[in-house]
């Protein structure tokens, strides 16, 4: 291993984010009962060009009025690309008030998105005083920011998460497919006459985990768009969670659950991991650095293995 220690990646639940746009101020208060752990409000793709203005002005003053318990707070701003970011930057970091606690940048290509955002932020938070600190989370949903998503990991200290936007994603990449996440039908291969899927954002959603687990950032998976399909989510989801991803976006309500059930350590899962590092404390102690337990091999791979179950469980109850 490189003597440069991997660095670890903020301590909060994301097992769940969910999405409401900002022109629609009948969801705020629902979301904020809701049982996810981060809330985006939307000022982009689900608001209509007509509507920014006035989804703005609501987003903020539902930051400022409404109790938001202990939820992680987010706002998705519009792209780069558009004449509204700015604006969604200003209005928040000058009218909302410390409530806030993330901007959410969308289609992120390079460094220097992100740079641009954050050199505008610091700018206000210095002019206004501002004590507490806005975190970013990225998404990445183009060619060219899964080219370079590790430089965009590491792109600026505010930076806490990154997700996989599947829909922009595979039309910038040209993906034959209309699907936002999940299996994709003509994603296979044929043996014996029989039919295998395979996952179609298997390699995208291991470079960013990679990314992010190389720079202390929060991986996390984007929307399903099928949500009449629970076991669709539920696959993609905990695909996603084997791979190392820490939660899913949920754009209906009925998909919270579903993301908090599988980005939970199960009760099972938990004790398995107590008894290995258990197993391999009683190892230690006969100067052994190896065990077995349950028929299977375990070794100091295996403690860091079940500290994550343990710790992420443990973060979970205490939130």
């Amino acid at each position: 291993m490189s003597f440069r220690l991997q660095p670890q990646a903020p301590e909060r639940p994301n097992r769940c984010q969910l999405f409401g746009p900002g022109s629609n101020t009948k969801l705020f208060e629902k979301m904020a009962a809701s049982a996810a752990d981060v809330i985006n409000i939307d000022l982009e793709d689900s608001v209509a060009p007509t509507d920014k203005d006035i989804a703005r002005a609501n987003t903020i003053e539902a930051i400022n009025t409404i109790d938001w318990g202990n939820k992680y707070l987010s706002v998705r701003i519009n792209g780069l690309d558009t004449g509204w970011w700015y604006r969604d930057v200003v209005d928040l970091m000058e009218q909302a008030g410390d409530r806030i606690d993330q901007i959410m940048i969308p289609k992120v290509g390079c460094a220097a998105d992100v740079y641009a955002v954050d050199a505008l932020v610091t700018a206000i938070e210095t002019a206004k005083g501002r004590t507490k600190p806005i975190s970013f989370e990225v998404i990445i949903e183009s060619a060219a920011g899964i080219a370079h998503v590790e430089e965009i990991a590491a792109s600026s200290p505010r930076l806490q998460a990154m997700s996989l936007g599947a829909a922009d994603f595979a039309a910038s990449m040209g993906m034959a497919t209309t699907g936002i996440g999940g299996t994709q039908e003509n994603y296979y291969m044929v043996r014996d006459g029989q039919n295998y899927w395979g996952d179609a954002w298997h390699w995208a959603t291991a470079a960013i985990v990679a990314a992010c687990r190389t720079h202390g950032v929060l991986p996390v998976d984007g929307p399903f768009g099928d949500f009449s399909d629970d076991e669709g989510f539920r696959a993609q989801a905990k695909r996603a969670a084997t791979m190392g991803m820490v939660g899913k976006w949920a754009i209906h309500p009925k998909q919270i659950a579903l993301a908090n059930e599988v980005f939970t350590p199960s009760d099972e899962a938990v004790q398995e991991a107590r008894e290995i590092l258990q197993a391999m404390a009683d190892a230690k102690a006969r100067g052994e650095g190896a065990t077995v337990y349950k028929g299977r091999l375990v070794d100091i791979a295996s403690i860091k293995q079940a500290e994550v179950i343990v710790n992420q469980a443990e973060m979970i109850a205490g939130k």
